[in-house]
């Protein structure tokens, strides 16, 4: 599917090598924004779609976001400027170590749903496993340039796989950024817990929320958790 249609705005894909997924989507609806951001950077944008959702969600004046792969870049540049928010919105061609070398601007909100397959299996599509393997943007190279573009009462979020959220939670405490909140999400009730969405800030808030969300109770059948969180975005939500 070339073409992904939102209630607000509608993506094309056809050129990214990593296509529209729950993960994006849960990040994009997930990331706190009580800080009222004003400038938010998207890292690895893909298609953009991440970037978009909080240009819907949010009155940030300046967002950011960047993209190693040029065809992606390309695609969520035409994403951009196709949306409603497109005078908000603008991508770099950059890679992670080019972005930080000269950082013009903090962020009050860095999101990034980060390539992280780091098992030694590699496709033979050089495209998608750019997107998709950890040695293209490892997690300590990540959470470095958070810490270094975060504005003082900025809050940094990202989603990894569960597996990693220990190694993840202990690299950002060596750059002093704490958790803010956590959720641990499963495909379904029964079913082992994949992801963890990650939100984090300056502040060493030992009490935060922990919490759980389950995605659907049986094929297709959305849990009431899951369909408040995106029912601003997915049509038939």
């Amino acid at each position: 599917m070339s073409k992904f249609q939102f209630k607000k705005f509608t993506l094309d894909q056809d050129r990214c090598a990593m296509k529209i997924g729950t993960d994006s989507v849960l990040l994009g609806a997930w990331t706190p924004i009580e800080n009222n951001p004003n400038s938010i950077l998207d890292i690895g944008t893909g298609t953009g779609i991440i970037a978009l959702m909080l240009a819907q969600r949010s009155s940030a004046n300046q967002i950011d976001a960047f993209e190693i792969d040029e065809n992606a870049f390309e695609q969520a540049t035409d994403n951009f400027e196709n949306s409603p928010w497109n005078e908000r919105l603008f991508c770099f061609h950059a890679a992670l170590d080019e972005f930080v070398e000269e950082p013009e601007d903090e962020y009050d909100l860095i999101v990034s749903n980060p390539p992280f397959y780091n098992e030694d299996y590699k496709s033979n599509d050089e495209q998608r496993d750019l997107a998709r393997f950890q040695d293209a943007m490892p997690f300590e190279n990540l959470i470095e340039a958070a810490a270094l573009l975060l504005s003082e009462n900025g809050i940094f979020s990202v989603i990894i796989p569960f597996k990693e959220e220990e190694k993840f939670l202990a690299l950002a405490k060596e750059h002093e950024l704490f958790p803010i909140k956590i959720t641990r999400v499963k495909g379904t009730p029964t079913t082992e817990t994949k992801r963890s969405l990650l939100a984090f800030s300056r502040n060493d808030n030992q009490d935060f929320p922990v919490d759980e969300l389950v995605i659907e109770t049986a094929r297709h059948i959305y849990t009431s958790e899951y369909i408040e969180l995106t029912k601003f975005f997915y049509l038939k939500m």
